[in-house]
């Protein structure tokens, strides 16, 4: 499975933006799939997940009510809507395929990494 993100860039506090990610190489539609970001001097972490129907999502407790993810399946896509930006979101933005759990997702696949910039 190849994963492919784009979308970001620098935005200010309270700013959105919207992070796409496309797939080939597999079933999309049968993949859970997700978002992990990574800030400098630290560990890569989760930030949300969906199910392969989209019914079920999972959100970092920080990111809950501002990001929102999503996917279609029709056009191989997965997205996280990113809303009242904070600085500490600064970080470069992951998108994941794998089996979903109960804390997150369990990751098979990674794509490259999309940087994203909050200036306050």
């Amino acid at each position: 499975v190849q994963l492919q993100a784009s979308g970001g860039g620098l935005v200010q506090a309270g700013g959105s933006l919207r992070l796409s990610c496309g797939a080939s190489g597999g079933t999309f539609s049968r993949t859970a799939m997700g978002w992990f970001r990574q800030a400098p001097g630290k560990e890569r972490e989760f930030v949300a997940s969906i199910s392969t129907s989209g019914g079920i999502r999972r959100y970092k407790d920080s990111v809950s009510g501002r990001f929102i993810i999503s996917r279609d399946n029709a056009k191989n896509a997965l997205y996280l809507q990113m809303d009242s930006l904070k600085p500490e979101d600064t970080a470069v933005y992951y998108c994941a395929a794998g089996t979903l759990t109960l804390t997150g997702l369990r990751v098979d696949y990674w794509g490259q990494g999309t940087q994203v910039t909050v200036s306050s």
